[in-house]
């Protein structure tokens, strides 16, 4: 299985958001420069995810984006459901012929069932919490 841009980098977002301290307010635009893509398309990623309560976006001068409930509470699989259209293949009678007779649809059902359930014991605090690296690589330290 290989998730969409859309969940890959909505994941990616998260954990840059998790990395921050809490209650900190960022930008679309920081978070796209640490990852390399279009603001639009992050724009949109931000705007499914606030809608879903994952991110808060506060506007006005001083506004930004940060998540929208604790890292800890953020559970993986959710979020993935939440952004991913999770429809490996299509079924339908009037696209495959086969379909009455296929067993490869439930195969791939169960596959999808058993990925979202090992997804769903992460929490978006188990991908982030004491992984000095990654703090390294999302929030240089600033120089004094």
């Amino acid at each position: 299985m290989q998730l969409t841009s859309f969940t890959d980098f909505g994941l990616r977002a998260l954990m840059y958001l998790a990395m921050l301290p809490p209650g900190e307010l960022t930008s679309i635009s920081v978070v796209t420069e640490k990852y390399g893509v279009s603001r639009n398309h992050m724009v949109k990623i931000i705007h499914r995810m606030s809608q879903a309560g994952y991110v808060e976006a506060v506007r006005g001068k001083n506004g930004g984006i940060r998540l929208g409930k604790p890292a800890a509470s953020i559970v993986i699989g959710e979020v993935i459901r939440a952004l991913e259209p999770l429809h490996l293949v299509n079924c339908g009678e009037d696209n495959c012929h086969i379909t009455p007779a296929c067993r490869l649809k439930d195969a791939l059902a169960k596959a999808m069932q058993a990925f979202l359930t090992e997804m769903d014991n992460h929490t978006l605090h188990d991908l982030v919490a004491g992984n000095n690296n990654l703090h390294r690589l999302l929030i240089p330290v600033r120089p004094a």
